[in-house]
């Protein structure tokens, strides 16, 4: 029998599916990031504030992106791959493709403060 990503997060963790998806997106997505303003020719980055709903979708969209790079060069199936992006992310560890881009994003917005 397959198991399903869900089944794979209980197993491992203990904990709900759905409380780990969602503490993965809360995780997953930037608080900060940067934008092109643009005066007289002149064009600069600036750091600016993220909105709510851009996060999650952020959030979803790096940890998809992370689970197919994975599951590209790897013997698990796409299941226990995203189960396994998901609890990293809920974790925040930077194992996680989804952590190591957002770090990655706010360490440059906070370099165009």
């Amino acid at each position: 029998r397959r198991r399903v990503h869900g089944e794979i997060i209980n197993i491992n963790t203990g904990k709900n599916p759905l409380e780990i998806l969602v503490q993965a997106c809360i995780n997953g997505g930037a608080r900060e990031d940067s934008t092109r303003i643009g005066s007289g020719g002149q064009v600069k980055k600036q750091a600016v504030d993220v909105s709510p709903l851009r996060r999650v979708n952020q959030a979803i969209y790096l940890i998809s992106i992370g689970v197919r790079e994975s599951a590209m060069k790897n013997v698990k199936s796409v299941a226990e791959v995203l189960a396994d992006e998901l609890i990293a992310a809920a974790k925040g560890d930077s194992k996680s493709y989804a952590i190591r881009k957002k770090d990655e994003i706010e360490k440059v917005a906070k370099g165009n403060r």
